[in-house]
C-alpha cells in the first residue's frame, strides 16, 4: 500500500475516534442550548454565553495557529490538568504527541472534565483535518495506486449500512434526550410522590365508629447537589384521622394517620438533608424529623417509612422506642467497618419537638427533646441486631410516644403516654431501652421482633412509672408474586405497669398485593384485646391502596 494512503488510513481512525469520543458531550452541549420554552430568560442567557464561547473558540484557534515552536504543545505532560491516571490519557497522548492536532488552551490547560460545545468540537476537528492535509501535501502524488483507491471505496460501501444504522441511532438518541431535557422538572431535583386511599372501620365492644374513606398524599422533592447528598422537601396533605377506641387509646393508629395536618390542607411536613463525611452519614432535619429517618429500625417488610407500604399499624411498623420524640435536630451514623462478616455501626441522634419556638420552656434545648444512641450489628446478610437507648424530656401534658407532635401519642395506651392517671399533668423525663433483631433464614421468610422498657420519672408526687412493650412478626415476601408481602405480627402495645394491669395485646395480619410497579393494594385486620388497658376488645378492618410515582 502506498505511503500516502497509509498515512491517510492511519489518520482517518483518529478523526473518527475524536468524533465518537466527543459525540456524547456534543449531544449534551446541544441539549443544553435547547432550554424549555417556559424559561425564556435562561434561553436568552444561554445564547449570550454561546456567543462568548464562539469568541473563545475563535481565539483558541487563532492562538493555536500563532504559537511558535517554543509554545506549541508537544507533550501531554504540558497540560497542567491532565494526569496519567485519567481514563482518556492514552488517547489524548496519541493525539498530542503522535499526530500533533490537539493544542489545548493558551493557559496550558485541557479542561477535559467540562461539557464540550459544538464550536469547540469544530475547532478540534478542524485542527486534526489541517494536520491530515499537511501530511497529504507533503506526500508524492504518484504514491497513490488505483488498487488502493478501489480497496478504500470497497470498504466504504461494505460498511455503509452499519454507518447509516449508527447515524440513525445517534439521531434518535439525540432527539429523545432533547425531549427529556426540555420537559424535565429540574437538573438537580426529582419528584417522588405517594397517594394513599384507605377504607377502614372498627368493630367490637361499645363501638360507635362508622366506615370511613380517608386519604393522605405526599410529594417529596429530592435534590442532590454533589451526587452523594440529598435534600428532602416534602409537601403533605390528607384527611386521615385515628378511629376512636375505648378510653381514647392510641392503639388504633395506622401508618397513614401519622401526619400533623388535616382537612387536606397542604404544608411542608419534612425538610431534611443527608450528606456523607468519609464513611459516615450526617442527617440534619429542619422540621418533621423522626428517628427512623436516620437509624435502622430492624423490622424488614413491616417497617413503613412512608405510610403506604408495610404494616398497617404504627405498632407493627417499628418498635415504639423510635416513636419517642421528633422535630428538628441532627444525627450521625458512624460505620466501623464492613469488609468482613460482622458489620458494626453506631448511630447518634438528637431531635427537639419545639426547636422553632423561642418561648420559655421551648427551643432547641429547653423544650421537649429525645436523644438516641443505637449500636447496630449486621452478621452476614441474614442476621441483624440492634441495641437502642433514648433519653427524653417531656413537658407537662406531653405524650411519651408523640412522634414530635408533643401532645398526641401515635402508639400505645393513654396510660403509657402519661395522659390518663393521677399526676399526669407534670413534666417528666424518660430513659428507654430497646433491643431489636431480624433473622432471614431464606429469601422467602423473615422473622423480626423487639422488646422495649421505659423508665419514667415525673417531677410531681407519685408519678413515676414503668412502660413495657414487645412484639414479634413473621413475613413471607414475594408470596404469590414478586413484590407481594404477607405479614403477621403480634405483641403488647406500650402499657403502664401501674394501675390497671390488663395487658393490651395486638394481633395483626395483612397482605400487600402488588398490582403494578406503581400501585399496591393491602387488605388487613387488626385485633386489639384490652385496648386502653380495659376489658373491651376491638377489631379494625382496613383496605389500603397506595399509588407511587
Amino acid at each position: 500500500m502506498s505511503h500516502l494512503l497509509w498515512k491517510t488510513l492511519v489518520l482517518s481512525p483518529v478523526c473518527l475516534g475524536v468524533a465518537v469520543l466527543c459525540s456524547p458531550k456534543v449531544i449534551a452541549a446541544e441539549i443544553e442550548t435547547n432550554s424549555p420554552t417556559p424559561q425564556q430568560q435562561l434561553l436568552s442567557q444561554a445564547k449570550t454565553e454561546e456567543n462568548q464561547v464562539l469568541e473563545q473558540v475563535n481565539q483558541y484557534s487563532l492562538d493555536g495557529k500563532n504559537q511558535n515552536s517554543l509554545s506549541q504543545v508537544t507533550s501531554v505532560s504540558q497540560f497542567s490538568d491532565v494526569q496519567p491516571t485519567d481514563w482518556a490519557f492514552q488517547a489524548l497522548q496519541s493525539l498530542v504527541e503522535r499526530y500533533g492536532c490537539i493544542a489545548g488552551y493558551p493557559n496550558g490547560t485541557y479542561r477535559g472534565n467540562r461539557a464540550l460545545t459544538r464550536y469547540e468540537f469544530a475547532a478540534g476537528l478542524n485542527a486534526c483535518l489541517d494536520r491530515v492535509n499537511e501530511l497529504i501535501a507533503t506526500a508524492t502524488a504518484d504514491l497513490v495506486k488505483k488498487e488502493d483507491l478501489a480497496t478504500l471505496q470497497r470498504l466504504q460501501e461494505e460498511f455503509s449500512a452499519e454507518l447509516a444504522t449508527l447515524r440513525g441511532r445517534v439521531d434518535a438518541l439525540e432527539s429523545r434526550t432533547a425531549e427529556l431535557e426540555a420537559n424535565q422538572f429540574s437538573t438537580t431535583t426529582k419528584l417522588v410522590g405517594e397517594a394513599v386511599f384507605a377504607v377502614t372501620d372498627s368493630f367490637g365492644d361499645n363501638d360507635t365508629n362508622n366506615t370511613v374513606f380517608q386519604d393522605r398524599v405526599r410529594l417529596d422533592f429530592q435534590t442532590s447537589f454533589t451526587g452523594k447528598d440529598i435534600l428532602h422537601t416534602r409537601i403533605a396533605t390528607g384527611n386521615a384521622s385515628v378511629l376512636p377506641l375505648a378510653n381514647n387509646t392510641y392503639e388504633g393508629t395506622q401508618t397513614f394517620n401519622v401526619f400533623l395536618g388535616g382537612n387536606n390542607s397542604a404544608f411542608i411536613d419534612w425538610l431534611a438533608y443527608y450528606f456523607p463525611v468519609g464513611n459516615s452519614q450526617v442527617y440534619v432535619a429542619a422540621t418533621g424529623g423522626i428517628h427512623s429517618d436516620y437509624v435502622p429500625t430492624v423490622n424488614p417488610y413491616f417497617e413503613d417509612f412512608d405510610g403506604g407500604n408495610g404494616a398497617l399499624s404504627t405498632f407493627a411498623g417499628e418498635s415504639p422506642i423510635y416513636r419517642i420524640g421528633g422535630g428538628a435536630g441532627a444525627a450521625l451514623n458512624l460505620a466501623f467497618g464492613g469488609s468482613g462478616t460482622f458489620k458494626p455501626s453506631l448511630t447518634l441522634g438528637y431531635l427537639a419537638a419545639e426547636a422553632n419556638s423561642p418561648n420559655s420552656g421551648s427551643g432547641l434545648f429547653a423544650g421537649n427533646y429525645a436523644a438516641l444512641a443505637q449500636l447496630n450489628l449486621n452478621v452476614g446478610d441474614r442476621l441483624t441486631l440492634a441495641a437502642t437507648y433514648v433519653n427524653g424530656y417531656h413537658g407537662a401534658g406531653s405524650a411519651l410516644f408523640d412522634f414530635g407532635s408533643v401532645t398526641t401519642g401515635v402508639v400505645g395506651t393513654r396510660q403509657a403516654n402519661r395522659q390518663d392517671f393521677a399526676g399526669s399533668g407534670s413534666a417528666y423525663v424518660s430513659n428507654s431501652y430497646g433491643f431489636e433483631a431480624a433473622f432471614k433464614p431464606s429469601d422467602k421468610l423473615s422473622i423480626s421482633g423487639f422488646v422495649l422498657y421505659s423508665q419514667v420519672t415525673g417531677f410531681g408526687a407519685n408519678d413515676d412509672d414503668d412502660i413495657w412493650s414487645y412484639g414479634l412478626g413473621v413475613a413471607l415476601p414475594d408470596l404469590g408474586k414478586k413484590g407481594n408481602v404477607l405479614g403477621i405480627f403480634g405483641g403488647a402495645q406500650p402499657y403502664a405497669g401501674s394501675g390497671n394491669n390488663n395487658t393490651p395485646y395486638h394481633i395483626e395480619g395483612f397482605y400487600k398485593y402488588r398490582v403494578s410497579d406503581n400501585i399496591s393494594i393491602t387488605p388487613g385486620v387488626i385485633w386489639l384485646t384490652n385496648p386502653g388497658q380495659t376489658s373491651d376488645d376491638a377489631i379494625i378492618g382496613t383496605l389500603r391502596t397506595t399509588f407511587v410515582f
